[in-house]
């Protein structure tokens, strides 16, 4: 018996997704819930324990997560119930025999938010990365359409890491106007003020979002040059691209499955 969980967060105060010695994480959480109402064990006497679509590092957000684990479904509301006010199970489900939350996704989408407007935002300043100073949005445009395709992310994944395949595909790149993270805040930040990178691949690596998006603002700004960045994409080593930008303007925003059978 497996269930599939989908479930949003708030990764401000969690140090990840992985369970951790001595910290908050956002699996060690969920976990600890989901066996209060089950159990420690599953039916083959190991430890209930959760698999995962996408492993999200300290800081970041979801906001339609997933995560599988063998055992019976169980009340999302009965779960909230027992877990913090910042992570909520949006839904649990059964689902087929063999199910994997990571090795079954086909692809998973990431939002990366920019509030582009010169004066911060209290109301904003967990979700969306302050950039105040001027930005090509045409050079924006070229770096995410140069990103299609397979490429070698070995320049945006740190140097350090279990990494053992750099290509990954990307299916999706797009810079596009966004909006507050809330209705209540649209009457002060409108869609001139955000600005937000859409990125869908087979898989990501470690920082890979985030590298992206600080080389990225760095052409935008003049720094270097789309072919420079274009160049990035063939293995360059991690040194020569840009920094890594904040955690808090990133959010896993979905995963996807491929359609159920007949």
């Amino acid at each position: 018996m497996v269930t599939k969980l989908t479930l949003e967060y708030d990764g401000t105060d969690f140090a990840g997704w992985a369970r951790q010695p001595g910290l908050r994480t956002v699996q060690e959480e969920i976990e600890r819930a989901l066996r209060t109402v089950l159990g420690e064990s599953v039916a083959n006497g190991e430890p209930l324990a959760l698999t995962v679509a996408g492993r999200t590092d300290r800081g970041v957000h979801a906001w339609e997560q997933v995560a599988s684990y063998e055992h019976e479904a169980v009340d999302p509301q009965r779960l909230n119930g027992l877990l913090g006010e910042d992570v909520s199970i949006l839904a649990a489900e059964p689902a087929p025999a063999g199910f994997d939350a990571r090795r079954d996704a086909t692809s998973r989408t990431y939002c990366y938010r920019l509030l582009t407007r010169r004066s911060r935002s209290v109301f904003e300043r967990r979700y969306a990365l302050w950039w105040p100073r001027e930005l090509d949005r045409e050079v924006l445009d070229e770096c995410a359409r140069a990103l299609m395709g397979t490429h070698d992310f070995t320049a945006f994944t740190p140097t350090e890491t279990d990494h053992v395949r750099f290509e990954r595909e990307v299916m999706r790149a797009e810079w596009r106007p966004g909006a507050a993270r809330g209705d209540a805040l649209a009457g002060n930040i409108g869609p001139e003020d955000v600005l937000e990178l859409w990125i869908e691949a087979d898989t990501f690596m470690r920082h890979m979002v985030r590298i992206l998006v600080g080389t990225m603002l760095e052409v935008a700004s003049g720094r270097r040059t789309v072919g420079e960045f274009e160049r990035l994409l063939e293995g360059r080593p991690r040194a020569e691209a840009g920094p890594t930008a904040p955690a808090h303007g990133l959010a896993l925003a979905s995963v996807s499955y491929p359609p159920p059978a007949g």
